[in-house]
């Protein structure tokens, strides 16, 4: 082997040497915490490059004062993308603390699941759709559960269709894909998710599907919830890292379609949106009838439930 190839293989085996031996720093063993600080190396990764495309756009700007600031504006995104990177990683490792670290490899086994989502307060029969609006915002939401499935890792999933328009436009078309565990446990197993701008399909942001790309499904609703439980709803690094906590089983909520009592009430957020909160409440036997902005007091409220 010539001197100058063995030099450029030692080189490439040097940082995996190190990346296969050396736990991210403050992580220990703990895999959660491993994984919260290296998704944060590529999220700063990410910024320092885009940081520098930006830089090369701005050189081929002639007017000097342009130029100027454009290099100005990249470098203030620049910090505030590492801002936001940082904030992320304190979520993701505070995350791990509730969940107590460790792998999160659900096992899904086909055998172990129904054909039939009838969990009290998440109950997905198909043809039921429920509509939801957000007054603050005119928007209109409505959530449908379809005859179809679809197989996923071997597991027969319901596909439920969520439409959101905003000001009587479509601003997202969404099929999520839904299936109940023997214990009752309501599993998310992804989504196709089509965001729209001006009536055009604008992105798939927030489309996944477990057991592809690294995405595992999570648990949108316990079987027996209890409070204090904290849990992963779905799972794809910087994608869909959705979070629930049980806060009560006894809340009230009043919403156009009815008052009602005895609720279970949840606190939804992500890592990737760190500050952002939801509350929600699910009634027994109708499932989600109000969402709730803690800090905004927006409510997205349930106005109509229809059964076919």
């Amino acid at each position: 082997m010539n001197f100058r190839l063995q030099t450029g293989l030692l080189s490439l085996s040097l940082p995996l040497a190190m990346a296969l031996s050396l736990p991210a720093n403050g992580t220990g063993a703990d895999p959660c915490k491993r994984m919260a600080f290296e998704a944060h190396r590529s999220c700063l990764n990410e910024a320092s490059s885009d940081f520098w495309l930006a830089r090369a756009l701005c050189s081929n700007l002639s007017d000097p004062a342009e130029r100027v600031q454009c290099t100005i504006d990249a470098f203030s995104d620049y910090l505030e993308a590492r801002h936001e990177c940082t904030d992320i990683r304190g979520e993701r490792l505070a995350l791990c603390d509730d969940l107590g670290g460790g792998f999160y490899e659900p096992a899904i086994d086909p055998a172990n699941f129904v054909p039939v989502i009838d969990n009290p307060y998440l109950p997905l029969l198909p043809g039921t759709t429920w509509t939801y609006e957000n007054q603050d915002e005119d928007e209109i939401i409505v959530v449908t559960v379809t005859d179809d499935t679809i197989d996923i890792m071997g597991v027969e999933c319901t596909v439920v269709h969520d439409v959101v328009t905003i000001d009587g436009e479509i601003a997202e078309d969404t099929f999520d894909w839904f299936a109940q565990d023997l214990s009752g446990n309501v599993w998310y197993f992804g989504e196709l998710s089509f965001e729209y701008e001006d009536g055009e399909i604008s992105g798939l942001d927030g489309s996944w599907k477990a057991g592809e790309d690294g995405a595992h499904a999570g648990i949108v609703m316990q079987a027996a919830p209890q409070i204090g439980m904290v849990y992963r709803q779905e799972f794809l690094l910087r994608e869909a890292e959705d979070v629930g906590a049980i806060l009560g089983t006894s809340a009230r909520a009043t919403v156009p379609y009815g008052a009602f009592t005895g609720c279970l009430q949840t606190e939804d957020y992500s890592p990737l949106e760190p500050g952002v909160l939801e509350n929600k409440f699910y009634a027994p036997g109708v499932g989600l009838v109000l969402e709730t902005d803690p800090d905004s007091g927006q409510r997205v409220e349930l106005i109509s439930v229809v059964y076919h």
